[in-house]
């Protein structure tokens, strides 16, 4: 992975639950990986109107591999 990859969405997820199992398994495959949500919807529980939504992203150079590893779960929407 070079210095300053960029990280790039590769999936939407509807609750934390559901972005930690794919974290797992994307980790448990070598990619490295963030979660990025909004603050409001963690803190109070919310998942209506995309604030529970979280952002699956990976570095660039991982981005194929994670959305193919992603796809046959049939748990997100992949981004195209």
């Amino acid at each position: 992975m070079g210095e300053q990859s960029k990280f790039v969405v590769v999936c939407k997820v509807q609750g934390e639950l559901q972005a930690s199992v794919i974290k797992a398994h994307l980790e448990s495959e070598g990619i490295p990986v963030l979660l990025k949500y909004d603050s409001a919807g963690k803190v109070f529980g919310l998942t209506v109107d995309g604030l529970g939504e979280v952002r699956i992203l990976v570095p660039q150079e991982f981005a194929e591999d994670a959305k193919r590893i992603i796809e046959p779960r049939g748990d997100s929407e992949t981004e195209q």
